[in-house]
């Protein structure tokens, strides 16, 4: 794994790279700052190095700019960290790192002038969610802390580089969910057999009539609280889509139902009555032991997924 870790000013890059070297990670380096390391004469030359010893653990806080960035966050082996902190706790680190040198510290005023001026965005070029990204905010004012906090991120999962297929097809539910117009919630569904995407679905009103943000759900639009009036409820759930898209012969054996949101009770039904042998949720909802209860009974298996945290 290589580790690149961008953030602003006095935000504790050196404190979370130092963490790294703490358990065997090497940095790399553009430039002879100590006696640590290994130095390139560019970026090239350190994408090189570290796509060739690929399995080796690296890091480096040497790549602060998008143009030299860019070709590193496309390699399967590399994670962009970014750390960022409040503005007045960087200031003080700020003065304390100063006195330390014996140099006369900025003000307040000066400080946050000369932060705006570095423009935040240029040390956040990546922040799409196709490529590996963990942002992390550092307010802590002791290392045990941050150390802790880095320790409960698992920081080193390999699925932070390449996610598992229940984190791929997760990722996929909710991004269409996306799709949704419903003025309730978006959920979206990702029906899967043999790790491969039979259909999709997500919810809202059957095909030619208005849209629910359109007011084509009176209920949607209305007063009725999460799991009230549903008979009343003119929108197809993200489910039902994915399973009326797919048909029951295309459901087959040992199909997966993948919903960024636990199905209703309604959908369950359906869920059992197609032949789909598991459910993986995301979120909570209202009907969740209801629903549970169903799916048990109809030999369906239903799992929450986590993905780790990030952030």
């Amino acid at each position: 794994m290589f580790i690149g870790i961008i953030g602003t000013a006095c935000s504790g890059k050196k404190a979370v790279e130092k963490y790294l070297l703490e358990r065997d990670f090497t940095p790399l380096r553009l430039q002879r700052s100590d006696s640590s390391g290994k130095y390139f004469a560019d970026a090239s030359s350190m994408l090189d190095y570290a796509t060739h010893n690929w399995r080796e653990n690296h890091v480096t806080t040497c790549l602060d700019r998008s143009e030299i960035l860019e070709p590193f966050i496309k390699r399967p082996f590399f994670l962009l960290l970014s750390v960022d902190a409040p503005i007045f706790l960087r200031w003080k680190r700020a003065v304390v790192r100063c006195e330390a040198q014996n140099v006369l510290p900025p003000s307040l005023e000066t400080y946050v002038q000369a932060d705006d001026e570095l423009n935040p965005r240029k040390l956040h070029p990546f922040t799409n969610s196709d490529s590996p990204h963990l942002h992390i905010f550092n307010d802590f004012t002791t290392f045990p802390d941050l150390h802790a906090y880095l320790d409960n991120l698992d920081l080193f999962n390999e699925k932070r580089l390449r996610p598992d297929w229940d984190t791929y097809f997760m990722t996929l539910a909710s991004l269409t969910s996306r799709r949704s117009n419903c003025m309730k919630r978006r959920v979206g569904a990702i029906l899967v057999r043999n790790s491969r995407i039979v259909a999709t679905g997500y919810n809202g009103t059957p095909r030619n009539m208005k849209n629910c943000n359109a007011g084509g759900c009176a209920r949607c639009n209305g007063s009725a609280r999460s799991g009230q009036a549903l008979n009343e409820c003119l929108c197809l759930h993200a489910e039902e889509n994915a399973l009326l898209e797919a048909g029951r012969e295309r459901v087959g054996d040992g199909a997966i139902l993948y919903c960024n949101t636990c199905p209703c009770l309604r959908c369950s039904v359906k869920i059992v009555q197609t032949g789909v042998k598991e459910v993986v949720y995301s979120q909570a909802y209202s009907m969740d032991d209801a629903s549970a209860t169903v799916l048990r009974e109809g030999g369906v298996s239903l799992r929450q997924h986590c993905s780790p945290p990030f952030e």
